[in-house]
């Protein structure tokens, strides 16, 4: 029973993990590169704008859909390597 509860406590450990790694990469995407460095990217153009008004209206849910793919990829290897994968 030991093994098991450690076995979870691991797994939960790396789920945490992969959850903050995730939320600190939208929050820097969101409101570091959107609306607190706004300003120092507002030279460069990408598409007719600046880069800071892109990542604020369209950068920012482009990067989080990416990252729901990523946390999906990454969980099903978690569950793979813990061994709690659906067959």
């Amino acid at each position: 029973m030991s093994t098991q509860n450690t076995s979870g406590m691991a797994y939960w450990k790396a789920n945490v993990r992969l959850i903050s790694i995730c939320l600190v990469i939208w929050a820097v995407c969101s409101y570091g590169f959107g609306i607190i460095l706004r300003p120092a990217l507002a030279g460069i153009k990408i598409g007719g704008t600046d880069l800071g008004f892109w990542f604020a209206q369209q950068g920012s849910m482009i990067v989080f859909l990416v990252l729901i793919f990523f946390y999906a990829y990454k969980m099903n290897q978690l569950d793979r390597q813990f061994d709690v994968h659906e067959d």
